[in-house]
Parts: structure tokens; C-alpha cells; sequence
């Protein structure tokens, strides 16, 4: 297909001075350019301007006439060809009358060409609606759908741990992601990227076969994308990338051009290294939502730091969809062009850029001319298999989330163990446990037994001396009141440090953010546990009254009462033999009195030793129930709060594995 020129030839050899460039360029538009947009599928005959514009007379002519003349058939009226070419467009194609109003007399596009050139310039590519019958969303396979379901959950997951700008990359992705799936799965869209003077709008034009973008000495030369497309239905595409109409093109059509790159969008970027700011930020810009890219590199400059620092490096993940030309090769001489070739592999495998070598999946490497054609049909080869296999958008997005998964690496993996071992929580029940006095309230239930036993089994007089000093003893040497204060301050401090410990066992080994939430959780877990840890004790320890008796008290406090009786009764008799009231007879009343003397003690020792046992295990049932309910008490309020995120981490860490595709330890 022959393409329609964007100029009038005159425009080169004069102007009246004063008229805009642009003015004249809307002017002498021919009525093919502006029905282009809805019938790109037929290709629109040659048409020589003059003679349309002799045309456009004779129909005025026959008209009537218009005073305002040529003039004003030029500038689009709607007596002219401006009302013609909005007849002469399909009903079904959007009109684009608001993307020709501007005149894109900007020195952005090589403009500049003679008469002879002037039927190589190109009309815009024509923008079909959007979802319109032609277009095909693009579909992704099953283990790409998986790895963004998994990512869009991780990043669920992660929102209340993770700060915003942590998972912005993440975020990107899913957008851009969700957005390229709704576009053209038929479409490849191309980047050409370069530093100024490599060469790359040349290798641009050699593509298209015709100048389409602006080449010279001049730098920089391109300010703004320009974007070619092979095919229908890439409007959406380009809409995305921010490419307006009036920088849409076309190649030259020829009929094995048009099948070996069907569905290739090309898109020239402005120089990656321009002083100019805002072409930088195009260039960044761009090439985050393209499917591919060309890098062009020129014998000077394929070493730059700044090519590789900035770009190649950082997208040494998207080797699949990425190509590296080294242009300008007829400038080498002799075997210099193969020696400047092996050492850009060379950098490219030291940035980690997978060469697409022996078979492998990696980026394609290769050496061209764009001035002479010198290797550009080997690069056209490999776009239009590249193109056609249509698995590059695709590979695209996948790099990208292999990128926003290794930025977010050191946030869910440290290659450590994590968890809240059972070795650590029993020492944090043992720490509650000491806090609360368990063990002391054990050996006070112990204590009690053994004296409410040494007071049922022991002999009346040892009883009565007891009772004696009890009374005797003064009030003085008792502990003031603000020991108790003293010893409530202690077990506040103890159960603080029993939750610093256990957040610090239990967040070592995560990573920071997760971490900082473990120990948040049992900070808030730990607030008013002192307070419920007293209540427990109150509730949970020693019973109200005297500890309970086993059964053979009884028969101890009778024999006792016996041993009691006999000594009385021995006292008695002899009493009774030295008033004269009995006859004397000393051994019976001796022999009971020493029975009772030595049996009282006697009993009391037994009932004693006895009793150790039974007070042993009434002493550790008391510090049982203090345990546990000490325990129970600050796994509630913080070993659950504390597990819940070390939950929440294993949760996240599985969604991470699913992301990368494989198992994270």
C-alpha cells in the first residue's frame, strides 16, 4: 500500500509569510488522510494534491462559488472537503476531528523531505473503538493467573503490616496487569529505545520502510513517542501508552512486510540519555507498559554506565522480552564489529542479562546497520517470530512480577525459623507463675496443712504453751503496709518482662514488619494482665477455712485424747496416794502418767510424719491451679494475640511461594 502524503510538496518551495506551518499542513490535507482512520483495511488510491485541489474548484464552480475561494476549501469548511470527508467515513468508525485540530507542527516528525519523499509520509493509524469486533482481549495462562491471584492476596494480607510505599511495585503490576488483559491479545507492542546518536529512529524508519520519525544531527532529534502499528486494533494500546493521534503511523505496506510483522506496534521513544527532563520521564515511563523492547546501542556508546545502571541492569528479569542491537556496524572495520559484539555479550551477562544463547530463553543479541540494511532483515525475522508466537505480553507481565517479588523478599523472607516454640511458652508460664507467687502459695498450703494437723493430733499442753507465746508476741517486728505495695510493683515488673521475652522469642527470625506486629500484638495482649492475673489469684487460690482432714485424724485425735486422759488419770492416783486417800501403790499411777507423757508426743510425731504426704500434694494442687490459671490467663491475652500474627505471617509467606512460583521455607 502506498502511503498518502501528510504535506503539500509547495510547502518547500514557498509560503506567504505569516501563514502558520500548521495551517497550511490542515489545509493541505488530501480527503484520502482523513477518511484513512475508518478504512484502513482498503488501502486508498495515489492521489496527486494538485489535482484534488483542481477538483475541490470545479465543485465549488459548480456550486455556485464561494467568495472566501480556495481558501477556504483548504481549511476544512463544510462546503469543502472537511463536509466531504465526514460523508465519505464508515458510520461505524469514530471520528477524529478532535486529533487533527492540532497542528503537530512541533519539529517531531521528519516533516522535511523534498517532493520526491513527500509520497513516503504516512497517515495516522486509524483508532477503531475500543472492545469493537476486531479486538481480542488478551488471555493469560493458568500459572500466570495464579501468581496474580496470589499476589493480589499477598497484597491483601499485607496492607495492615506493610506500609504503602513498600507495596506500591506490587500494586503496579496488578493495575497494569488487569489493564493489559482487557487490551489486544493479537497486538505486540515494540519499544525501541536508545541514547542519542545510536541510530534507533533510523532503524525505526528502516522497519517501517518509510521516514516516519525525525532523523539528523540535531539533538535531541526525538522529543516525543511516535508509534507504528502493522495492523487494525491497536488504538486501546496506544491510548494506554498516552500516544496521541497525530503521532500514529503506518509502514510502507508491502505484502510480506505486512505478514511477517502483522500485529507488531512499534513505538519510537526519545532519547533515554536527553538533557531534556520530561523526555527521560517518557522514556521511564513508557517502557514500564510496553510488552517488549529494542534496545539500540551505537559502537561509542554500548558501554555506557547509564544504559546499564539505569536500565539494563534493574531489567535484567525481562531478558525473554528484550532485544539488544548493536547498530552501525559499517563504521567498524574488518572483524571490530564481531569484537565490539562479544564484549556488549559480555556486559550483558555481568548485569545479569540472559543472553537467548544455545537454544535458552534470554534476550536476542544482534548486529545491524540501519544506514546500509546490513542484518535488519535478521532483526526483522526474529520480530515477526517474536510477534507471531503473541506470548510476549504475557512474558512481560511475568517478569514484572518476578520484580515485584524479589523487591518484596526481604519483607516476608529472612531465611530463618519463626514461631513460638513450647519450649518458650512454658517459660512464659513459669514466669506468670512466679509472678503471681504460685510456688510460695504452694509451700503456704503445705505449711498449713502440716500445722492445722500438728494442731488436731497435738497434745493438749504442747497446744496450750503455743497458744501462750501466740499471746506473749509483740506487735512490733510485724512488716509495714508498703511492703505489699513494694511486692505488687515487683510482680508488675515480673509479668512485663515475662512479655518482653516471649515477643522477643517469638519475632526472632521474621522480618521487620512482621516482627514489629508480633511484639505490637503482645504489647496490647499485656495491657491490664497484672490487674486480671491478681483476680485469678484471688479466685484460684488457697481454699476459704481450714484445709480438709483426711480420714484418720479422727483416730489420731482420739488416741491422743486417750493418751491425754491416762496421764490425768495417773495424776489423779497418785494425788490420791499421797493425801492418804489411797493406799500406796506408785507403779500403776507412775506407769500411766509416764504412758501418757511419752504416748501424747509419741502420737503427735506419727500424725506428723504422717501428714507430709497428704500436705505435699495439697501444697502442689494449690500451685497447679495458680499455674494454670496464670497461664491460661496470659495465653489468652497474649500467646493468642502473638499466634494470630505468626498466622497471619505463615498465611502471607504461602501467598508469597505461590507468587514466585515455588515453595519459600
Amino acid at each position: 500500500m502506498t502511503a498518502v502524503t501528510d504535506q503539500d510538496p509547495t510547502e518547500h518551495t514557498g509560503r506567504p509569510k505569516g501563514t502558520a506551518r500548521g495551517d497550511d499542513r490542515r489545509a493541505d490535507r488530501s480527503p484520502g488522510e482523513h477518511g484513512h482512520r475508518g478504512e484502513t483495511a482498503t488501502a486508498p488510491e495515489r492521489r496527486d494534491p494538485r489535482q484534488e485541489r483542481e477538483r475541490d474548484r470545479e465543485r465549488e464552480h459548480a456550486r455556485g462559488g464561494d467568495p472566501r475561494g480556495t481558501d477556504a476549501v483548504r481549511h476544512g469548511d463544510r462546503t469543502g472537503r472537511g463536509d466531504r470527508a465526514e460523508r465519505d467515513r464508515p458510520h461505524d468508525a469514530p471520528s477524529e476531528a478532535a486529533d487533527y485540530a492540532d497542528a503537530w507542527d512541533d519539529g517531531l516528525i521528519a516533516r522535511r523531505v523534498n517532493e520526491t519523499d513527500g509520497a513516503h509520509q504516512l497517515p495516522a493509524v486509524s483508532r477503531p473503538a475500543p472492545g469493537g469486533p476486531g479486538m481480542v482481549p488478551l488471555a493469560y495462562d493458568g500459572p500466570l493467573r495464579a501468581r496474580l491471584d496470589a499476589l493480589r492476596e499477598l497484597v491483601g494480607l499485607s496492607r495492615t503490616r506493610l506500609d504503602n510505599r513498600t507495596l506500591a511495585e506490587a500494586g503496579r503490576v496488578l493495575d497494569e496487569a488487569g489493564a493489559r488483559r482487557r487490551l489486544s491479545g493479537r497486538h505486540t507492542v515494540v519499544a525501541i529505545a536508545g541514547a542519542t546518536g545510536s541510530g534507533k529512529s533510523q532503524l525505526f524508519n528502516t522497519l517501517a520502510g518509510v521516514t516516519i520519525s525525525e532523523t539528523g544531527v540535531r539533538r535531541p532529534t526525538t522529543a516525543a513517542p511516535i508509534a507504528c502499528s502493522w495492523s487494525d486494533g491497536a488504538a486501546s494500546l496506544l491510548d494506554r501508552l498516552g500516544i496521541p493521534g497525530r503521532l500514529r503511523r503506518r509502514p510502507l505496506q508491502y505484502p510480506d512486510v505486512d505478514s511477517q510483522l502483522r500485529g507488531l506496534v512499534l513505538v519510537d521513544l526519545p532519547d533515554h540519555d536527553s538533557a531534556a527532563v520530561q523526555h527521560r520521564e517518557q522514556v521511564d515511563r513508557i517502557l514500564a507498559l510496553v510488552d517488549a523492547v529494542i534496545w539500540v546501542v551505537d559502537p561509542e556508546k554500548y558501554a555506557d554506565a547509564l544504559l546499564h545502571e539505569r536500565y539494563l541492569r534493574p531489567m535484567a528479569g525481562h531478558a525473554e522480552v528484550m532485544f539488544v542491537v548493536l547498530n552501525q556496524i559499517d563504521r567498524l572495520p574488518g572483524e571490530a564489529a564481531d569484537q565490539v559484539l562479544d564484549d556488549l555479550r559480555r556486559l550483558l551477562d555481568e548485569d545479569g542479562v540472559a543472553l537467548g544463547e544455545y537454544g535458552e530463553p534470554g534476550a536476542n543479541v544482534l548486529a545491524l546497520s540501519a544506514l546500509t540494511g546490513d542484518g535488519v532483515a535478521e532483526l526483522r525475522e526474529a520480530l515477526g517470530q517474536f510477534v507471531a508466537e503473541r506470548g510476549a505480553p504475557a512474558r512481560r507481565i511475568s517478569a514484572d512480577v518476578d520484580v515485584a517479588a524479589g523487591r518484596l523478599r526481604p519483607v516476608y523472607v529472612t531465611g530463618q525459623r519463626a514461631g513460638l516454640s513450647e519450649e518458650a511458652r512454658e517459660e512464659f508460664a513459669d514466669r506468670l507463675a512466679d509472678a503471681v507467687g504460685a510456688t510460695a502459695a504452694g509451700e503456704a498450703a503445705e505449711r498449713a496443712w502440716l500445722r492445722n494437723a500438728g494442731r488436731a493430733c497435738g497434745t493438749p499442753w504442747l497446744r496450750l504453751w503455743r497458744w501462750y507465746q501466740d499471746r506473749r508476741e509483740p506487735a512490733t517486728g510485724r512488716l509495714p503496709l508498703r511492703v505489699q505495695a513494694d511486692e505488687e510493683a515487683t510482680a508488675r515488673q515480673r509479668v512485663e518482662q515475662a512479655v518482653r521475652t516471649v515477643a522477643d522469642r517469638a519475632s526472632a527470625g521474621l522480618p521487620a514488619p512482621w516482627a514489629q506486629a508480633v511484639r505490637e500484638a503482645a504489647v496490647r495482649g499485656a495491657q491490664g494482665l497484672p490487674e486480671a492475673l491478681d483476680e485469678l489469684v484471688a479466685k484460684a487460690g488457697l481454699p476459704p477455712g481450714r484445709p480438709p482432714r483426711p480420714g484418720w485424724w479422727p483416730v489420731a485425735v482420739f488416741a491422743q485424747a486417750c493418751m491425754t486422759l491416762v496421764q490425768v488419770l495417773g495424776g489423779l492416783w497418785l494425788l490420791g496416794q499421797i493425801i492418804g486417800f489411797l493406799s500406796p501403790n506408785l507403779g500403776v499411777p507412775v506407769l500411766l502418767m509416764l504412758s501418757g507423757i511419752i504416748g501424747g508426743p509419741v502420737i503427735e510425731w506419727s500424725c506428723r510424719m504422717a501428714a507430709r504426704g497428704p500436705a505435699r500434694r495439697y501444697g502442689q494442687e494449690a500451685e497447679r491451679r495458680l499455674r494454670e490459671a496464670a497461664a491460661g490467663c496470659g495465653r489468652a491475652r497474649v500467646l493468642d494475640a502473638v499466634a494470630a500474627e505468626l498466622l497471619r505471617y505463615r498465611e502471607v509467606r504461602e501467598q508469597y511461594g505461590r507468587v514466585t512460583g515455588a515453595g519459600v521455607r
